[in-house]
Parts: structure tokens; C-alpha cells; sequence
């Protein structure tokens, strides 16, 4: 069987090249060739020695993702779709901004944790994905913008894994294709320029802090368990009080000094003043030292039975000035390429579900739509 060498971070190069009998140098030529300057075709890399490049082909290639369609929002985000075989696609985005290029890659095919707001969730999930399909998406993207925009130095400077999927539930596949990305010899990205995102999976958050720390923003959507639980459904298995001691835990490794917490706007769930309040005492009580932090507020983007509404801005805004007045750097995220459903919760891909989320997230949304509507407090209603 043919290896594909996107599979591989440098260290797995280098074992492969020894076993053609090729010395490390040889390794970090081919790393260069294909991650640095975007080779395709064994024939590109002039510095490699001809019996090498005539000896590749029988071995080994560089395969990247079929492209099924590419989307080009008003605003300069691009989104990608990439066959990934057996009926499953996902789904890439660039967002262009004055001082930066951020994709936005997926690690699975569809995702089981199956979070109430999130449109990739009400796909299901099909499989993980391998380190080569993940790094694929970065390959093919620096790629295509280099000649898109007439560009030979990098285009992409930063990553964040919040595409398709829950990233630490991939952990096997995601972590070499982290270290390739923060690889001088691969895209030479900062720890502080690469951010996994997570709902929160506390044993793969510790994993990660010995393994490959790099900038880590963490899906907490509401402020107590109660709500939580029924937003986001890994947190019955790692409540918030597990989640925040790994936050604390992970912090000492970490390339930022705070960890960066999502919080999805949903029209009368989790948006009220009180919600705020609870949010801020959470945060900046947790064991009685608090978590370094700042908090994104993200506008959601309806999407079909999902029965969820977007906060007014309004609303949003007031929720914000809660917490910033309270001592919490918080942001409202700007929503990009909506106009092609490739804004935050908007990612679906097409995906063979095997876990029939379908009809799981209808019912459990019928069970839990009373339950998580905020219910005002007399006082509330006075005041």
C-alpha cells in the first residue's frame, strides 16, 4: 500500500526514509518540499537526489482531498468541501482579516457530541479523520490562496481547529498534525497562532498540556450544569466545576495566560442578564482564585430544526457589558461568509450518519425545550 506522506509529521518522515535506507536530511527536504513550498509531484523537488525522486512514485505519495465545491462569500471568506470517501464531506474555511488569514479546519467526519446549536451535530458523525486529511486541508488551501492572490510568502498565519467535529475526540490523528503545523520546517505557525477548540473532553484537555500545548478556546455555552447538560450533552460525563480544573491544569504549558471560552447566543435560553451574572461568578470565583479568561460571544446562526433564535444584538451587547464591567475581557465574534453557511455552527459538510442523530436530537430536543428556557424572577419582572 502506497503511503501517503501527508499522513506523516517529521518524525514519522524521517522513520519512513529510513526504512528506504535514506538518511534525516532527506526527511526534512521532502517535509519542506511539501509543507513549505506546497509540491505536489516528486519531480518539483530539484534538490533531491534523481534515484530518490525516481525511487518515490513506487512508495509513496502526496495526496490531498478531492475538492467537491468551493464556495466565495461577499466579504472574502472562502469555504472549501472535501471529499473524504464512503458518502462523507467536510468542510474548510478561510477568513481573510487586515492582519491576518485564519482556517478553520475539521477533524471528523460529523461529530457524536451532538451540541443543541450546532449544525454539524444534527449531521451525526461518520468517522474520524486521518493526520493526512486533516493536514490535507491546510496543504491544499496555503496552495490554492498562494496562487489565488499572486503570493509567494505564507498566506495562512493562523489555525484553529473549529471545523467539523470535536477535535480531542480525534486526539491520535490531531496531534501530529498540530506538530507539523508548528514545524519550522512544515508551516512554522506559533503555539500561540494555533488554537484547538473543545466541548470539553477533560482527560484529552490533560493530554494535551503534556503533549502539544497550544492555545486552547473551550465550548461552555452556559453558566451552571443544569442548562449545560442540555446545550451540551458531554457535560452530563464532565461537568463544568471537571472542566474548569483542567482549564487551571492546563494553563502552567499553555502559549497564552488565559484560556478563551465560546459562549453561543440563544435567544431566550442563555442570554439574560442573570445568565451573565452567574457566568462572572463562575469564572471569576472558581477555586477561589478564578480562571484566567476571555469569553467570545458568538451570534448564532439558525439553521433548520434546530428550534433555537439568535439573541437580539441588543441583548447581546448587554450580556457583554455584564461581564466586561464585572473585570472579563469579552468579545462579540463578527460573523463572516454567512452568506455561504460558513459562519460559526453553520458547518455541515454531508455526512453518512452512523449514529442516527436525526431522530436522537429530535428527541431530545422536545424532552429538554421546557427545561432550558429562562424562566424570569419576580424581581427580575419588577425590575
Amino acid at each position: 500500500m502506497t503511503a501517503n506522506l501527508l499522513d506523516f509529521d517529521l518524525e514519522g518522515l524521517a522513520a519512513f526514509c529510513e526504512q528506504l535506507g535514506e538518511k534525516r536530511f532527506r526527511a526534512v527536504q521532502l517535509f519542506r518540499w511539501i509543507h513549505q513550498k506546497g509540491a505536489s509531484g516528486f519531480d518539483e523537488m530539484t534538490d533531491l537526489a534523481r534515484s530518490l525522486r525516481e525511487k518515490l512514485p513506487s512508495v509513496c505519495a502526496i495526496t490531498g482531498l478531492p475538492v467537491l465545491s468551493r464556495q466565495d462569500s461577499a466579504d472574502g471568506t472562502i469555504k472549501w468541501l472535501f471529499d473524504v470517501g464512503d458518502g462523507n464531506a467536510v468542510e474548510t474555511v478561510f477568513i481573510p482579516e487586515d492582519d491576518r488569514g485564519t482556517l478553520c479546519i475539521s477533524s471528523q467526519a460529523g461529530c457524536a457530541v451532538g451540541c443543541r446549536f450546532c449544525s454539524t451535530g444534527h449531521q451525526g458523525f461518520s468517522r474520524n479523520l486521518t493526520t493526512g486529511e486533516i493536514l490535507a486541508q491546510l496543504w491544499h488551501a496555503e496552495r490554492f490562496l498562494r496562487q489565488h492572490l499572486g503570493k509567494t510568502e505564507r498566506v495562512i498565519t493562523n489555525v484553529v481547529m473549529m471545523g467539523m467535529g470535536e477535535p480531542l475526540q480525534n486526539y491520535g490523528a490531531l496531534v501530529p498534525a498540530l506538530r507539523v503545523m508548528l514545524d519550522d520546517h512544515g508551516y512554522g505557525l506559533s503555539r500561540r497562532r494555533v488554537t484547538v477548540s473543545t466541548s470539553g473532553v477533560v482527560p484529552m484537555i490533560d493530554r494535551l498540556a503534556q503533549d502539544c500545548p497550544v492555545a486552547l478556546a473551550v465550548s461552555l455555552h452556559a453558566p451552571n450544569d443544569a442548562l449545560r447538560d442540555a446545550l451540551v450533552p458531554l457535560n452530563r460525563k464532565y461537568p463544568i466545576a471537571e472542566l474548569l480544573d483542567a482549564c487551571l491544569r492546563y494553563l502552567p504549558t499553555a502559549p497564552r495566560d488565559f484560556i478563551t471560552f465560546e459562549y453561543c447566543m440563544l435567544d431566550g435560553v442563555n442570554d439574560q442578564p442573570e445568565h451573565a451574572r452567574q457566568l462572572l461568578a463562575l469564572l471569576k470565583g472558581h477555586g477561589g482564585r478564578g480562571v484566567p479568561c476571555k469569553i467570545n460571544l458568538i451570534p448564532f446562526n439558525p439553521f433548520p430544526d434546530s428550534g433555537l433564535k439568535c439573541s437580539p444584538r441588543s441583548v447581546v451587547l448587554h450580556f457583554g457589558k455584564i461581564l466586561n464591567d464585572g473585570g472579563i475581557v469579552t468579545t462579540v465574534r463578527k460573523t463572516r461568509g454567512d452568506d455561504i453557511d460558513a459562519a460559526c455552527g453553520q458547518l455541515a459538510g454531508d455526512v453518512l450518519d452512523r449514529t442516527n442523530a436525526a431522530s436522537r436530537l429530535s428527541q431530545r430536543r422536545q424532552q429538554t425545550e421546557q427545561p432550558i428556557r429562562f424562566v424570569h424572577t419576580a424581581k427580575e419582572k419588577q425590575a
